[in-house]
């Protein structure tokens, strides 16, 4: 298939995060090869920075928590100082996230490898975790630089077993407060079983609400996870040769063999054989997990996904099949499912379909604007307005990514205010160039001549940024 400018735009706008000045010329040669040379066994490319790793930020979290104890049995003298010292060490907790956040939004506007990273924003977003919840947000900036990027174009099993693992997704869904209530330290608690990570890895992480699953199967795989969790203050005493929990790896996962359900386990009509003894007992939830993520279900449920996500809110069934057909025959090799993704006539079809949410509309406009993200409280409060606040989902089930949950119309009058402001700050004395420059031959004639006659340069920006072809990817 012949290559062409066109098909560059599309690569760029619909498959990247959107043109930078003189990007479409360097692709226009072939767009296809530009993004299947972002598939490498890697994955995706990390935020620049210095940051701490999954274990430095849980030993920082830990020593917050344990400060509350401490000021918990503290004498009445001194209780305000403890109190103060916790919220400030609250603060340094999220205002590091929120560096990792501006990071992230940085790559995002200056990267070489827009494919790449809207894979990792994708996988991020179909494994999500929200920052709603404290304790799982102090750990976001490492749970997508440590669990999500380096797997990308991986193998999916391994991918979501990283996920799951991570102490921002057992903090995010509770599963560090499930216990066997039959097991050693269960029984003594009189503690009970929590679903949440379990319902979640069946409905929305693997093989979906119906992919033949029922709530016995959700109990026990529940059963199954239980031992799952993370290092506490207690462990931290305790030293790791105290018997009491085991750190897998440095990676902030420990396994309770104390708190995991004795016996074997039923799902989906598969036996798995009770555990063994001690560190054993985590092997049970890993090999349930790695099955979901197998079952044909998962396959053709993310499939669909991607296509939505990719190409069209309703995607074409032969997308959806050929995604899933590369996803069957590699075992859910993510990069096979990616080249088939590039190598699909349906994915090249010239006419946008999807509407960029806030993050994708924000990055985009610094990419065209050859900008970028300097400071974390104006770009917060820019996505904040329009809906999509810094690494706040509002479920487990993700941000939506429909025209029906984004192009509302005081959505848009947001966006409109926010591209003023841009418009306004831009250096480009040329808009005509610009929006040629963002959008190729996707540049309708309309935008093009709205652009030219505007009476200023911010407000030909500003009509450029809120143009159709601009809104659409």
């Amino acid at each position: 298939m012949a290559s062409s400018s066109i098909d560059a735009a599309i690569a760029l706008t619909r498959l990247g995060m959107g043109a930078r000045p003189g990007e479409i010329d360097r692709v226009a040669g072939d767009p296809r090869g530009w993004l299947r040379a972002q598939i490498r066994p890697e994955g995706a490319p990390l935020p620049a920075g210095e940051r701490p790793d999954t274990a430095q930020r849980m030993t920082q979290y830990v020593a917050y928590q344990s400060d509350g104890g401490a000021r918990r049995n503290a004498a009445a003298a001194d209780a305000e100082a403890r109190r103060e010292a916790r919220q400030a060490g609250r603060r340094a907790l999220a205002d590091d996230t929120g560096r990792a956040f501006l990071a992230r939004a940085d790559l995002a506007a200056t990267t070489d490898e827009g494919f790449a990273e809207r894979c990792a924003l994708f996988w991020a977003n179909a494994l999500s975790v929200s920052s709603t919840k404290f304790a799982a947000g102090v750990f976001l900036g490492q749970y997508e630089a440590e669990a999500i990027r380096p797997r990308v174009f991986g193998r999916f099993e391994d991918l979501v077993l990283a996920a799951e693992q991570h102490p921002a997704m057992l903090l995010y869904l509770d599963q560090a407060r499930s216990a066997g209530p039959d097991s050693a330290a269960g029984a003594r608690r009189e503690a009970g079983l929590n679903e949440n990570l379990a319902r979640e890895m069946m409905e929305l992480h693997t093989v979906g609400a119906d992919g033949g699953y029922g709530q016995a199967d959700v109990t026990e795989l529940a059963r199954a996870l239980t031992g799952w969790s993370v290092p506490t203050a207690r462990d931290a005493r305790a030293g790791r040769g105290g018997g009491r929990a085991a750190t897998a790896e440095g990676d902030g996962f420990v396994f309770r063999a104390n708190l995991h359900e004795p016996g074997a386990r039923i799902v989906m009509g598969k036996t798995y054989p009770a555990s063994g003894r001690g560190q054993d007992g985590r092997s049970q939830g890993e090999a349930i997990l790695r099955d979901l993520a197998r079952q044909p279900a998962t396959g053709r449920r993310l499939s669909r996904r991607l296509a939505a996500h990719f190409v069209a809110d309703d995607p074409p069934a032969t997308l959806v099949a050929a995604l899933e057909a590369a996803w069957t025959r590699s075992g859910g090799d993510l990069a096979e499912v990616a080249r088939a993704l590039i190598a699909a006539p349906e994915t090249w079809d010239t006419r946008p379909a999807k509407i960029k949410t806030p993050y994708e509309f924000v990055v985009s406009a610094h990419r065209a604007l050859g900008t970028r993200p300097h400071r974390l409280p104006p770009l917060r409060q820019a996505l904040a307005g329009m809906g999509q606040p810094m690494f706040a989902p509002p479920s487990p089930e993700g941000w939506p990514d429909t025209a029906a949950d984004w192009a509302g119309p005081d959505a848009l009058v947001k966006r409109l205010n926010w591209a003023k402001v841009a418009a306004e700050a831009a250096m480009q004395d040329d808009p005509s160039a610009v929006a040629l420059s963002a959008l190729g031959e996707r540049l309708g004639q309309r935008t093009r001549l709205a652009v030219a006659r505007a009476e200023s340069r911010p407000e030909a920006l500003t009509l450029l940024l809120m143009s159709p072809e601009f809104q659409r990817r």
